[in-house]
């Protein structure tokens, strides 16, 4: 509610939360004046033997609501409830979860700390490390690579040998910690024949089904076309730019010879966030340990 853009809506809120327990309070002045008749009915029979008398509320419910007034002022003298006024006890619910969050960082830091001092491979061997990097993962990084970490279209599997940023320690805690930002450059100015020919030679690279006519041309727009500068001479990509290897068996988009020329026609891009900030450094070594483990669990 500290947000509002301008003081009407702030006055809007004030009024509209004041104006409903006054209701209330004047609802029971109202009840209290009234006359009532004891016993007498007030003429409303429903369901043939069911009768409105003209009696007093109970006195229950009469209190009731009175501490549900008083109640309702304290709370909002208290607490945030009224427009921008923040409450006498300056509460917030983003304080409230700050204060538990370091509580709770402050009594698990130790055991953190004892792995972050630790080798990422060792952590990767350590049985408690690898369930915490589980939970961890299973927080952050499933929406994107799936539960079992074997990805999806565009999103890389986890579990295989296969690395565009490459798969040693250090490069894993680098791309948790900093993300990655890929791109394919479009090449449709090549003309639709040539991308066709070079479709079919990155098929043959891995075995595919494939024209050869089209993929010997291919081989040489390979070189011609500048392919050769990110993905290299032999086509196994290269780990410092994350241009995939050509030559496996490993499809991020699709190993079809319309989705290959797709991609070359039009390019791809893609983007691993930055992680470090938000989880720190202690956990993004976790879970580079973790992603180190189910890459060897094949």
């Amino acid at each position: 509610m500290s947000d509002f853009i301008s003081d009407f809506w702030n006055l809007y809120v004030v009024v509209i939360v004041l104006a409903s327990i006054l209701a209330c309070a004047v609802l029971l002045v109202v009840q209290g004046k009234a006359t009532f008749t004891p016993g007498k009915t007030m003429g409303h029979v429903w369901d043939e033997t069911l009768e409105e008398y003209n009696n007093p509320m109970p006195k229950w419910w009469s209190w009731l609501f009175v501490i549900t007034v008083v109640f309702a002022l304290v709370y909002l003298a208290l607490y945030p409830g009224l427009g921008n006024f923040k409450g006498m006890l300056g509460w917030t619910s983003g304080g409230q979860h700050a204060a538990e969050v370091a509580k709770m960082d402050a009594a698990v830091k130790p055991l953190f700390d004892k792995y972050l001092a630790m080798d990422v491979k060792a952590v990767a061997g350590d049985k408690q490390a690898m369930e915490m990097g589980k939970r961890l993962y299973l927080t952050y990084c499933m929406q994107c690579h799936g539960a079992d970490a074997r990805g999806a279209k565009g999103f890389p599997n986890l579990t295989d040998s296969d690395w565009q940023w490459g798969g040693e320690p250090q490069q894993i805690v680098e791309t948790i910690s900093a993300g990655r930002m890929a791109m394919m450059p479009p090449h449709a100015h090549l003309g639709a024949d040539t991308v066709k020919d070079l479709a079919n030679y990155v098929r043959s690279l891995s075995g595919l089904p494939h024209d050869s006519v089209r993929a010997a041309k291919g081989a040489t727009a390979f070189t011609e076309a500048g392919c050769v500068g990110c993905h290299g001479m032999d086509a196994k990509g290269m780990h410092a730019v994350g241009a995939p290897n050509l030559t496996d068996k490993v499809w991020l988009y699709g190993s079809s010879e319309a989705t290959i020329i797709e991609t070359i026609n039009n390019g791809r891009q893609n983007k691993m966030p930055a992680w470090k900030e938000f989880l720190g450094e202690a956990k993004v070594h976790l879970l580079s340990a973790y992603v180190l483990s189910v890459g060897q669990a094949k």
